[in-house]
């Protein structure tokens, strides 16, 4: 098999290491989609996704479809004549006569170790849920969400202390690996698709602001979780005086009392009552301020045992 012509579909910094991985390994990437530029910051000023960047430096042209649906993108795709879409985070669901272009099929490098974890956020959801093992599959994409026939899978373990930002991160990488791999088997003409069993599945949804509110009627571990998965977006977060007080990092502790009651608050932390244990704050930061380790964010908020978190905003 010679060159792929590849047509790349991805959004966020996510796609960005399986994009390099493509153009390094010399295949043809004729063509990037990923979303429109969005307004960003105070002036609101157009930002391009990092895949659009990553593109034009490249040289590459770049798509940006507000709906993929379109009968013009689609015949705008259809004349590229890819072999190959490769899409990676891309932010749209792919029609029928879209995925039915290319003549080795849509590959998708999908963030959990499929049938688990289908949807948009599979690497938050795993760490709030206490999985200790995650991985990266590619998929020969369906119209359905993420319900494809599996190509290639890896694995790997999730750290106790691991949160979203740093799995992210060792995932994008590892995404592109899985890419080569699977490309690699393409060429050799040795992929063996494997259809994914839907009574092993469980949906991973976009992640809301909402999701991050701590219940402080949960377990520590539980707690710990949720902190974890939720950093750095959408921040888990609880109220204090009215304000909200996001948590970026804790400790699980030992003490006991009313779930949401402030144990303890010294230099080594702010321990807090959950169910059947309790949790120390090590990071965070009150609304309007900035992020602090709690030995700082005490010396600008006062906070001692008794005070009740939870209440409000």
């Amino acid at each position: 098999m010679g060159k792929l012509r590849v047509v790349f579909m991805g959004t966020p910094e996510f796609a960005c290491p399986t994009l390099q991985r493509l153009v390094e390994r010399g295949d043809d990437v004729v063509a990037v989609v990923t979303q429109p530029d969005r307004p960003k910051g105070r002036g609101q000023k157009p930002v391009p996704p990092p895949v659009k960047e990553l593109a034009e430096r490249y040289g590459i042209p770049v798509f940006q479809p507000v709906k993929v649906r379109a009968s013009e993108f689609v015949d705008q795709m259809r004349s590229l004549a890819p072999d190959l879409v490769v899409v990676v985070a891309f932010g749209q669901i792919l029609p029928k006569p879209l995925l039915d272009i290319p003549r080795h099929g849509c590959i998708n490098v999908h963030a959990s170790l499929l049938p688990r974890y289908r949807g948009a956020a599979p690497l938050n959801w795993c760490i709030i849920n206490g999985e200790t093992e995650t991985g990266v599959t590619t998929m020969l994409m369906d119209v359905g969400l993420d319900t494809g026939d599996m190509l290639v899978k890896i694995s790997t373990p999730i750290d106790p202390e691991e949160d979203a930002r740093s799995l992210h991160d060792r995932l994008s990488l590892l995404g592109a690996d899985v890419l080569d791999e699977t490309l690699e088997l393409l060429a050799a003409g040795r992929l063996s698709p494997e259809k994914q069993d839907d009574s092993l599945s469980c949906y991973a949804p976009m992640l809301k602001k909402e999701d991050g509110r701590i219940d402080w009627n949960r377990e520590p571990v539980a707690v710990k979780n949720l902190v974890r998965g939720m950093n750095p977006w959408p921040g888990a977060f609880t109220c204090l005086d009215g304000k909200l007080v996001k948590v970026f990092r804790v400790a699980t502790g030992e003490g006991r009392g009313i779930p949401g009651t402030v144990l303890a608050a010294d230099r080594n932390g702010i321990e807090v009552a959950c169910s059947g244990g309790s949790v120390i704050l090590l990071e965070l930061q009150l609304e309007g301020k900035k992020r602090l380790p709690a030995r700082d964010f005490l010396a600008g908020c006062r906070i001692g045992p008794g005070t009740l978190l939870g209440k409000g905003a």
